[in-house]
């Protein structure tokens, strides 16, 4: 669904809506706006928290259905905690159970007060960028294949209320809304399943974004233009599927035409069998999701052709299937990648690496300033983070430490891992230049290591999002991170708050 995100200015007393959302605080303090709301209701909202209706703790919520006051119908109050420590995890927390609480309503259109409480470190641009982002991803729906859709939440319409900050709230909904729709379509390209999301498909989304954004471009290349550029070790993943490969690119023009792009890569496995060495059955359905990495760099070139942000970018997605039909790779194979190194295929679900290798090596051509790259690319990843942050690695310290920030303020968390010289050895093959896998031991480490050979030219980092990119159990599908993160990161180089 797609809900309408406005500013409203009117002071709260000449305000007339379904419900006003506002914050209240430990110790039966109330925000601003709670305390206008409690002039307005004779006191009802200072009673509500004296009689232990709530007790405000962060992300606490409580719907009042009527009020003795016509132009406001209902209140939602959200806990906050403590009012002069707020940090911005919890500010997000509470947001989140804001749209919790209204989703379970019938109120159509809400106002919002929660920007104008004091978010440590934060603006009234990113508090009110946070209501955006957690609506739009609360409110997500995937439909596609359903004959009978989910019913569609009533909540189709929310105002965030500013009545001195007007420019500030306006800017947070513009930042929020391209952010939101770029994580919508992230989600939704990943949560499509793979017969239907296959490499021509995902080319066909690239071209589409180009015809709707003027100041996009794609070029798609197909399999014979990768084999004249001898990408082997690309094209050796593709050969098991009956689905053509497609090395995708989206280029956007927002800054003088010699300013150096920032440059990123995303893995686009449509459907993950793990080729001969096959997946175990269980849970193989969620290989659909393998494909995360090239879904957010779509989604975060959208968001930044949206704003127009002053950056020229350019998005590389690598995009096959890993099959395991008779002319597949094998176990003990051995390719030769665009970089002319060899490689000995020790396992064949190894395979993101070896489509990354040549879009990394076909990312030089573009002289790029850096070059990042997502993928859902080891499972170990998962082990050793959790879904909570995405693994990072890189060959530079300042692109690493710049993206390590974006996340701290996207709340799209990231954990730097060590890419030292001695996990390289755990990569050498008796027979090729390198080895696909590493063995047990630091698998998230030696999968970079092996990107690592092929980006020895750039200042290079690569995000493991494995264990981000989508839930499991009842609450299954794609997240859409990273492009809160990337996006960010992109905001903090064009210098815009």
């Amino acid at each position: 669904m797609i809900m309408d995100y406005l500013l409203a200015t009117p002071p709260l007393d000449a305000l007339e809506t379904e419900c006003l959302i506002v914050a209240v605080f430990e110790n039966q303090q109330l925000s601003p706006a709670a305390q206008v709301l409690n002039a307005l209701t004779d006191g009802l909202i200072a009673e509500m928290l004296a009689r232990g209706d709530m007790q405000a703790k962060v992300a606490d919520s409580l719907l009042i259905n009527y009020l003795p006051c016509a132009s406001i119908k209902r209140a939602l109050l959200i806990g906050l905690g403590q009012a002069d420590s707020i940090t911005p995890k919890d500010y997000r927390k509470a947001v989140m159970s804001a749209a919790t609480a209204l989703k379970a309503t019938q109120v159509s259109s809400a106002v919002c007060c929660l920007p104008e409480n004091q978010v440590t470190g934060q603006n009234i641009s990113w508090n009110t960028r946070q209501i955006v982002e957690a609506f739009s991803a609360s409110f997500y729906q995937f439909n596609d294949c359903k004959s009978k859709p989910d019913d569609k939440p009533a909540l189709q319409q929310l105002s965030i209320h500013s009545e001195t900050d007007a420019d500030a709230v306006q800017t947070g909904i513009y930042q929020g809304e391209s952010i939101a729709k770029g994580v919508k379509l992230a989600r939704h390209v990943s949560d499509l399943p793979g017969n239907i999301c296959t490499p021509a498909y995902l080319a066909e989304q690239a071209v589409g974004l180009a015809k709707f954004y003027d100041n996009l471009t794609a070029e798609i290349l197909e399999e014979a233009d990768m084999e004249k550029l001898g990408m082997g070790s690309f094209l050796s993943v593709s050969r098991g599927s009956r689905q053509p490969a497609k090395l995708i690119t989206l280029e956007y023009n927002g800054a003088d035409s010699d300013t150096q792009p920032i440059v990123f890569v995303g893995k686009g496995l449509t459907f993950d069998a793990g080729g001969i060495s096959l997946k175990p059955g269980a849970g193989m359905d969620e290989m659909k999701y393998d494909m995360c990495g090239s879904a957010a760099v779509l989604g975060t070139l959208q968001a930044a052709a949206a704003m127009k942000l002053p950056l020229n970018i350019v998005g590389i997605i690598p995009s096959s299937e890993n099959m395991p039909d008779g002319d597949a790779n094998k176990p003990g194979d051995i390719v030769t990648s665009m970089a002319g190194l060899t490689i000995e295929i020790l396992n064949t679900d190894a395979e993101g690496r070896l489509i990354l290798c040549d879009a990394l090596t076909y990312a030089k051509k573009f002289n790029p300033d850096v070059v990042i790259d997502l993928a859902t690319l080891t499972g170990a990843c998962l082990v050793a983070l959790g879904r909570v942050p995405s693994g990072l690695l890189g060959n530079d310290d300042v692109l690493c430490n710049d993206l390590q920030a974006a996340s701290e303020t996207a709340l799209d968390s990231v954990w730097r891992l060590p890419l030292w010289d001695e996990y390289q050895e755990q990569l050498k093959s008796n027979f090729a230049d390198i080895a696909n896998i590493g063995g047990r031991d630091a698998g998230t480490i030696t999968a970079a290591c092996f990107l690592s050979r092929f980006t020895e030219d750039y200042q290079w980092a690569h995000l493991d999002i494995a264990g981000t990119a989508w839930k499991s159990g009842d609450a299954k599908g794609a997240t859409g991170r990273p492009v809160p993160l990337l996006v960010q990161y992109l905001l903090d180089r064009a210098n815009i708050d």
